[in-house]
């Protein structure tokens, strides 16, 4: 759980985690300027790892994928603590790892029609789709978006990959993604209502412009990499 400023949407997302089947709970407080540590604590999240520093939500992932690799976590489904996904979907997700049919699943916005009606902004819906047209002509991919939150992932494939050469912004996501494409993973997807309230987190449309610029950015290396055009160390 990449955690920053979520106190107030903690208790509620643990409370929806389905009992009996996460071993678990790691939660890494990117210097919150709110109670979120002391708030997980209290909660009973067994793994609480606060940055004094703000590391940005690729160096806070990076912690959480350390961590759950050195408790040797076999599923690491990567949720978000300000109650935007549904966290009655990770059976459903784990269940695809653990069978093999996906050894990487993403809890996806855009299946299902539910983006705009769970209030996601009309331009980040537009942006969000087409974005991902180009990045699945990039990538040779038909994923219904590549901007989720929401990811499961087994071991194998956090330990084949260097995400610890990834971005340490949000386009660590996208960065992710294409280092798990290069490596012929398969990517399963599964229809995931989503929430906008005033306390989910969000970036404003500035960052989301340099963000939607990095994913062009990932896009098009993967796509030159690919042809042995450009190499790159992500991959």
């Amino acid at each position: 759980m990449p955690a920053y400023n979520a106190a107030k949407t903690l208790e509620a997302t643990l409370a929806a985690i389905p009992q009996g089947l996460v071993d678990e709970l790691v939660l890494v407080d990117d210097s919150s300027s709110d109670d979120t540590s002391a708030v997980a604590k209290q909660l009973g999240v067994p793994h609480v790892i606060r940055h004094e520093k703000n590391k940005g939500y690729g160096g806070n992932q990076k912690t959480c994928y350390q961590k759950a690799l050195s408790l040797d976590a076999d599923i690491v489904i990567m949720l978000h603590p300000d109650y935007q996904y549904d966290p009655q979907l990770i059976p459903a997700m784990a269940h695809l790892v653990a069978t093999g049919l996906y050894p990487c699943v993403l809890g996806s916005r855009i299946l299902g029609n539910g983006a705009l009606k769970g209030g996601m902004p009309l331009y980040k819906y537009f942006f969000n789709r087409a974005m991902t047209f180009v990045q699945n002509i990039l990538q040779g991919q038909k994923l219904s978006e590549y901007h989720t939150g929401y990811r499961a992932f087994s071991k194998e494939v956090l330990t084949s990959i260097s995400f610890m050469n990834n971005s340490d912004d949000f386009v660590f996501d996208n960065e992710m993604l294409s280092q798990i494409i290069m490596r012929d993973y398969k990517i399963g997807e599964i229809s995931c209502p989503t929430k906008y309230f005033a306390e989910a987190s969000s970036i404003n449309f500035r960052r989301s412009v340099i963000y939607g610029m990095g994913c062009m950015r990932v896009a098009m290396r993967h796509f030159l990499h690919n042809r042995g055009i450009l190499r790159s160390k992500l991959y």
